[in-house]
């Protein structure tokens, strides 16, 4: 890891701030997308890996503490999702097809983890908009299990994919200035 500068240090925070308030507004809408890792896809596809598991951490931390109890449980979800983006997005391409491809691969291995968190821990219930889809399911010869890791497949995907598509339009916007200083 090299050296952290008064930029990433502010640039962490933003991220969290961004986590937090896209969760916020996903459970007070009670959307069945999370919005609460946009700050995470930033930071680690800008900073790298290392850097991107750190605003899960902390806004986890943040989001447990305010009003969402279950954010802590999921902190290992947004580990591994800082991890891979920061990975995925060494093999960067500027086409929209690679961000779908990104979507998927950042949405698959931490949708296992995550579908094992909400049948297990909470019997797929949760503060989420999708656990109503989830108990739906569950219902089915489906199972919890495979319902949860279902449901989530889709509305992972779909917020892995809003999220990617606001951090391409943020770091589009940035100056290359700020960028540079980054990474």
């Amino acid at each position: 890891m090299k050296k952290i500068t008064v930029y990433h240090i502010c640039m962490i925070a933003m991220a969290v701030g961004l986590n937090v308030v896209g969760g916020q507004i996903a459970l007070f809408l009670r959307l069945p997308i999370y919005l609460d890792s946009i700050g995470t896809f930033f930071i680690a596809s800008i900073c790298g890996p290392v850097y991107g598991m750190i605003p899960s951490v902390i806004s986890a931390l943040i989001g447990g503490i305010l009003d969402d109890v279950y954010a802590i449980y999921y902190a290992p979800v947004g580990i591994l999702l800082g991890l891979v983006t920061g990975f995925v997005y060494k093999k960067k391409r500027d086409s929209l097809g690679w961000l779908f491809l990104a979507a998927l691969l950042i949405t698959i291995p931490t949708t296992l983890v995550s579908a094992c968190i909400t049948a297990y821990l909470f019997g797929g219930i949760t503060s989420s908009g999708s656990t109503y889809l989830i108990q739906i399911l569950a219902k089915t010869p489906l199972g919890l299990t495979l319902s949860c890791f279902l449901v989530q497949l889709c509305t992972d995907y779909l917020d892995r994919l809003f999220g990617l598509g606001v951090v391409r339009v943020l770091t589009k916007r940035l100056p290359s200035s700020i960028l540079d200083k980054l990474k």
